[in-house]
């Protein structure tokens, strides 16, 4: 993904909005024990969490190039 490396300074700050956002979102969710919206919270606090780890990752993978044969 050549748009993330040219974008660093953005993808590090999303990746500090979310990963900040996500933690005190579980660490929310964890207190409201026994409470159906404690778990609804922390999930969101997750999904947040694994979108920083995904745009993390977005740079280092390598495009996929269909003329290739497997042989």
């Amino acid at each position: 993904m050549k748009f993330w490396k040219e974008h660093m300074p953005l993808r590090v700050s999303l990746i500090a909005i979310f990963t900040v956002v996500g933690l005190i979102l579980v660490v929310a969710g964890w207190k409201m024990t026994g409470e159906l919206a404690g778990l609804g919270i922390m999930l969101v606090g997750l999904v947040l969490l694994l979108t920083a780890l995904l745009l993390y990752n977005k740079p280092f993978e390598e495009a996929k190039d269909k003329t290739k044969k497997p042989k």
